[in-house]
């Protein structure tokens, strides 16, 4: 099963794709922890976060505007929760503006945290975008599941990733069912949300019960399969010498990033 928003490119042929799922994990995992540890005035090794992660999408023959705008899609709510730190931030101030009877004031540090806050978060999707896409999904539960990662939450992911668009599917025809009655009754459905709140609340409540009863159906057939909690694959995971060679680059890459941020902020 495959879904073309997670793994459009998941099959190509390239070194990032041939690598084992746990070495990009991994690596992903140090990449961002190196990232999100990095000082505000850090920005040197920004800008060296960012060379070393486009060269691996452009290595891995992801389309530049594919990443870039999956990548932007984080940064609303990341401005959302950081935009008023400009103006609660401690420091020499900016810029002062008169408000009614308060006064706000804008300061360095304040600007400081905001831009390095929307530089982790950018790098650090971009980083999740190249492990998504460079890895089918049921590879990547594979590797979780050897990593450690508890059974039941890759169970999870695996049964929201096959029937999360079977659900879409059944709410869909369950809308266009309720329209379709409304129209052969004669009655014009409301497109506005408080006069359809209850008519959305019990198609809400269907799905939840034949979603439930679904999911028992299938856990059934599967203990009659023989199903103990365990992914199975035809094709096992397996360490090669290009996974050692490429973690222990790009790790002694991290480092070196990690010393001209600490050499920056000193």
């Amino acid at each position: 099963m495959k879904h073309a928003f997670l793994d459009q490119y998941s099959e190509l042929d390239t070194f990032i794709h041939r690598l084992d799922p746990r070495t990009r994990i991994l690596t992903t995992l140090a990449f961002v922890l190196a990232v999100v540890a990095t000082p505000p005035t850090g920005w040197p090794a920004f800008i060296l976060y960012a060379i070393l992660i486009v060269s691996l999408i452009l290595l891995a023959w992801l389309p530049p505007l594919y990443a870039l705008k999956r990548s932007a899609v984080i940064l609303p709510f990341v401005l959302m929760i950081t935009a008023f730190v400009p103006f609660f931030g401690r420091g020499e101030v900016v810029d002062s503006y008169n408000l009614w009877q308060w006064q706000v004031t804008i300061t360095y540090n304040g600007l400081t945290v905001l831009w390095s806050t929307l530089a982790k978060a950018w790098l650090s999707t971009l980083g999740l975008i190249l492990l998504s896409a460079t890895t089918p999904f049921p590879r990547l539960l594979q590797g979780l599941e050897r990593l450690g990662v508890p059974r039941v939450m890759v169970m999870l992911l695996s049964f929201m990733y096959r029937y999360l668009f079977v659900l879409v599917d059944e709410a869909m025809r369950m809308q266009r069912a309720r329209e379709s009655r409304a129209v052969a009754a004669s009655y014009p459905f409301s497109r506005r949300w408080l006069q359809q709140a209850k008519a959305v609340g019990g198609v809400i409540g269907t799905l939840f019960i034949r979603s439930y009863e679904r999911g028992e159906r299938v856990y059934r057939a599967m203990l009659a399969r023989g199903y103990n909690g365990e992914s199975r694959t035809l094709s096992e995971l397996r360490f090669r010498p290009a996974d050692l060679c490429f973690a222990a680059s790009f790790l002694l890459c991290l480092a070196l990033m990690a010393l001209v941020a600490v050499s920056s902020a000193a």
